[in-house]
């Protein structure tokens, strides 16, 4: 793995676990667009193991590199999810945050390729 595919894992890893981190500690600047969106409450843990489990995935990549593989097309689909969501909540302004999440994710598949 070249030094750039690994910084950029790494951000990537950071990336998805902080965001997942900041669902399970009900950080304002998450859940209100969550609940703004109209996001079920109740899929809110969901949310947050699915990004975390994308950052370990892409960590432990870097000793098996087909579940690293793996987790970034995961982390690239639930932000593709998250853009649709933003979109069909009509929150044209928010479209930058999915896919400013989505970009390191989408350059780790690059990267591998």
């Amino acid at each position: 793995m070249s030094t750039t595919a690994t910084v950029v894992t790494a951000v990537a890893a950071f990336m998805a676990g902080f965001s997942g981190a900041a669902i399970f500690f009900r950080a304002k600047f998450v859940v209100e667009p969550l609940a703004e969106y109209g996001v079920p409450r109740s899929t809110w843990n969901l949310l947050g193991v699915a990004k975390l489990a994308g950052a370990v995935g892409l960590l432990v990549g870097y000793a098996i590199p087909a579940i690293g593989i793996a987790a970034a097309i995961g982390l690239v689909l639930y932000f593709a999810g998250a853009v649709i969501t933003v979109l069909r909540a009509r929150a044209y302004g928010h479209i930058a945050f999915p896919l400013m999440y989505m970009a390191p994710a989408v350059a780790v598949l690059a990267l591998a390729a």
